[in-house]
């Protein structure tokens, strides 16, 4: 006997199956959201130090322009620039054979004047004991007595001429006043020297003085040797206040502060900020470490339970390992830290 089967049990086999096949592609599981490697950090409002930028030039702690008071050829010129050079180093020599000539000559005075204070220094000698055996006059004794004295004050003169000489000798050579860089060079072999005009300049960058303008409001609770947190060429320093002084011009004060440079990392006269405290704020701050850069955009990776993704945000003032989020992020949000020798890397969209 033949078996059948009921329409209605194949219809709903039919059914069963279609149904099957329309929800195999809806049963896939959801992709898990993306999640960047790192630990999560939680933004929060932080009070900190306001401050204002006061701008201005960051100098060679000293600096100098080496010049002579002879006038007379150059000889020797023992430095180029860019030379480092140790205090009391000879830089330049003059010629300077007329003052051996008068040194010689200065010589032979002191040595006559020497030798006529010793004569007179006898003379006077014999007329003291004659003058006591009443074998002298006074008029003879005063005699001897003013001839002494006029062979020491020659003696005297002549000697301070020699001193003047040396002296004078001394800039035929010039030196570096203090451990310095060179940094420009006047004067080549055969160069005529005229007092006062330029030789050399020298610099010392091992310090440098940050000097800013700013109104008497801001720097009025500023002291000497107070620390104070700054800015060369954009790389952040740490200075020393050296003093506040009137700038001279409108109703404005000067602000110098000294800042290390050992190793001479930081360029004279690069451009200079100093932080000038004015009060208390509220911001939002993030680690350092968590900031992303691609170009010139900055952001943090921000977790949602969606998955992380890259807020771009604009940044403020790094104080330490965290820097100030001017925009772009509130209280409250989450943001990934990578992890210690890791790098935060821009998503490309």
């Amino acid at each position: 006997m033949r078996a059948t089967r009921s329409p209605l049990v194949v219809l709903t086999g039919l059914a069963v199956a279609a149904a099957a096949c329309a929800r195999q592609p809806n049963e896939r599981p959801a992709a898990a959201p993306h999640r960047a490697e790192g630990s999560a950090y939680v933004v929060h409002d932080t009070t900190v130090n306001a401050t204002f930028d006061a701008s201005g030039v960051a100098a060679p702690f000293q600096q100098a322009t080496l010049s002579t008071k002879l006038m007379g050829t150059v000889t020797d010129v023992l430095v180029r620039e860019g030379d480092v050079v140790a205090a009391g180093q000879p830089l330049v020599r003059i010629d300077a054979r007329d003052l051996a000539a008068k040194q010689a000559q200065v010589a032979a005075s002191i040595a006559e004047a020497d030798a006529v204070r010793r004569d007179a220094t006898v003379q006077a000698g014999r007329m003291r004991a004659l003058y006591a055996d009443s074998a002298a006059t006074k008029a003879q004794l005063d005699a001897a007595e003013t001839g002494l004295a006029r062979a020491e004050a020659t003696l005297t003169a002549a000697r301070a001429a020699g001193e003047e000489v040396a002296a004078a000798t001394a800039y035929a050579v010039v030196r570096a006043p203090f451990a310095a860089t060179v940094t420009k060079r006047f004067a080549d072999p055969g160069t005529f020297a005229a007092p006062g005009a330029p030789l050399v300049s020298v610099q010392d960058a091992s310090q440098l003085r940050l000097s800013v303008a700013a109104t008497p409001d801001a720097v009025r609770n500023l002291r000497r040797g107070q620390p104070i947190d700054g800015t060369v060429e954009g790389r952040s320093i740490r200075a020393i206040i050296e003093g506040v002084v009137p700038a001279g011009a409108g109703n404005l004060y000067t602000v110098n502060a000294i800042v290390s440079n050992a190793g001479a990392p930081l360029l004279a006269g690069s451009s200079a900020t100093l932080a000038i405290p004015a009060g208390r704020r509220t911001v939002v701050v993030v680690p350092v470490t968590a900031v992303v850069r691609q170009g010139d955009l900055t952001g943090v990776t921000l977790r949602s339970a969606q998955g992380d993704e890259t807020r771009w945000v604009r940044l403020g003032r790094q104080t330490g390992g965290v820097v100030e989020v001017s925009s772009g992020l509130r209280a409250g949000d989450v943001i990934v830290v990578p992890p210690k020798g890791g790098a935060a890397v821009a998503e490309r969209n």
